[in-house]
């Protein structure tokens, strides 16, 4: 072989390396931005439903995927009793109250991801997920510059495809394991009780409401006034769960490594 081709050669290995540098860079600074979690128990991958800590917090978390009436009474009576809370809204919601997205930003409290169209998650194509994480993300960003995390999928529906898909976005999946149901329309004393009475109610809780619910802006307050009576500290979503670090149990409680 001559020095010719020996140089051609070392030359053709040396962008070839190059090419495989720069794609392997490309990889990692393009793709979407992901968490490093262990949510898979037992071939399952699960959400986020309750935490694991020693400390007598708990979060409240408000679905929004309709109405808006009672949310300015709402933000009324957290401000009263110092709490900040967390508010997962679909994209219609944020289209339709886009002020209030703002106002609820601007008073302390998390912005949280529902999906852009309420839809039954585990349903979807992978693709289709996506769309509807990322679609009321960005309407979120462009509106307010906040860069959501937390996603609550409608109807509490998901699948191992759903968490990876989440989690691919760079949001952690959260539930919940205190559900007011103030769904249902039972009245303000059913969801106080329901909630400061609780069997799963403990450290590192995480309860739903919706702020569109009937009865759930006037059982506020006496459900907020139960729960420091007991001890707990309420907070958003984002301080109670653990960022990294961490796995899951068969129950959905996050621990940390």
């Amino acid at each position: 072989m001559s020095l010719k081709e020996i140089y051609i050669q070392q030359k053709n290995v040396i962008w070839t390396i190059g090419f495989l540098v720069l794609g392997i860079s490309a990889f990692f600074f393009l793709a979407p931005r992901t968490l490093t979690t262990s949510s898979n128990v037992s071939g399952r991958n699960l959400p986020i439903y309750c935490v694991e800590t020693s400390e007598p917090k708990v979060a409240l978390s408000f679905d929004a995927a309709w109405g808006n009436e009672d949310t300015k009474e709402i933000l009324a009576i957290l401000k009263k009793h110092d709490v900040h809370v967390t508010f997962f809204m679909t994209g219609g919601w944020v289209e339709n109250y886009p002020e209030d997205v703002k106002t609820i930003l601007a008073a302390g409290h998390d912005l949280g991801n529902h999906s852009e169209n309420h839809k039954n998650m585990s349903q979807l194509s992978t693709e289709e997920c996506k769309e509807e994480i990322m679609a009321v993300h960005n309407k979120v960003l462009e509106l307010t510059g906040y860069e959501m995390f937390l996603f609550r999928p409608p109807y509490g529906d998901y699948d191992n495809d759903v968490i990876t898909t989440t989690e691919a976005c760079g949001y952690y999946p959260v539930q919940w394991d205190v559900d007011s149901l103030d769904w249902k329309d039972y009245g303000c004393d059913s969801i106080v009780k329901t909630v400061c009475e609780h069997k799963h109610l403990g450290n590192g809780s995480i309860i739903l409401c919706h702020n569109g619910a009937t009865y759930t802006a006037d059982a506020l307050d006496a459900m907020i006034t139960g729960l420091k009576k007991q001890g707990y500290e309420i907070v958003p979503v984002s301080e109670l769960i653990i960022r990294e670090n961490y796995h899951m149990n068969a129950e959905g409680r996050q621990i940390a490594d």
